[in-house]
């Protein structure tokens, strides 16, 4: 008769013990864990996503990120108004905090762009320019973060996402050893060039919530645009 109780606890035992297997491997493996939170070094795995859009919605997790990857969080007043109102606003601190300036410099944006820059040029940009060219980006070049404006300059439809400093537009990049790479020239340029363009705009996706290319349309032919809109279902966009 005590034999089946017998298999229950070997069965118990057997569960718990994988139990605090996976957990461990979880501890070793963030990524994969959702309940551990996004670290600038953790290795992207199939949670990291969901991490990263997490930060969109919240700013209190996102300020809480900017402050354990080192990155100065200070927030700035809110300032303008109506559909161009920011409340949501800082000095981009996290090229900086890479070792890259941004030109022109101290651009304004929201805490989800400065984590999404973080976190690309960590996992995205630098790795990329160190394996096709042997050396890293030292200088980022932007086209703005703020522009109240509708989405297209019209003056019916969507607000862009410009139009609270929640974006901002890369439109190139300069190498340690003083290589330029422009999005407007190299998007179809040298193999070299066209290669790492097109793989930081492939990795700026797993970072941001919108990224337009050149291969969008005529409008982004010279820039790569970056947002981090909050969209409810949590799809993203990457052309």
């Amino acid at each position: 008769m005590s034999f089946p109780f017998d298999r229950f606890i070997v069965a118990a035992l057997l569960v718990v013990c994988l139990l605090l297997a996976g957990r461990a491997w979880l501890r070793e493996h963030p990524g994969y864990d959702p309940w551990t939170p996004l670290s600038l070094e953790e290795q992207p795995g199939w949670a990291t996503p969901r991490k990263l859009s997490a930060l969109r919605a919240d700013r209190g997790l996102c300020r809480a990120f900017l402050d354990r990857s080192g990155i100065d969080k200070t927030a700035l007043a809110p300032t303008g108004s109506d559909s161009c109102r920011r409340d949501d606003r800082k000095v981009l601190a996290a090229p900086a905090a890479a070792e890259i300036r941004l030109s022109p410099s101290r651009p304004e944006a929201t805490c989800a762009v400065d984590a999404g820059l973080a976190w690309w040029l960590r996992h995205g940009v630098q790795p990329q320019a160190e394996a096709i060219f042997g050396s890293r980006v030292v200088r980022i070049e932007q086209l703005g973060t703020y522009n109240c404006r509708r989405i297209g300059n019209g003056t019916k439809g969507n607000w862009s996402e410009h139009a609270t400093g929640n974006a901002i537009d890369i439109s190139g990049f300069v190498l340690a050893d003083g290589r330029r790479l422009s999005v407007r020239k190299d998007w179809k340029g040298s193999v070299e060039a066209a290669a790492f363009l097109h793989a930081v705009r492939d990795s700026a996706c797993n970072a941001f919530s919108t990224v337009l290319s050149p291969d969008y349309n005529a409008a982004h032919a010279d820039h790569l645009h970056l947002d981090q809109a909050n969209r409810t279902a949590g799809w993203r966009a990457c052309r």
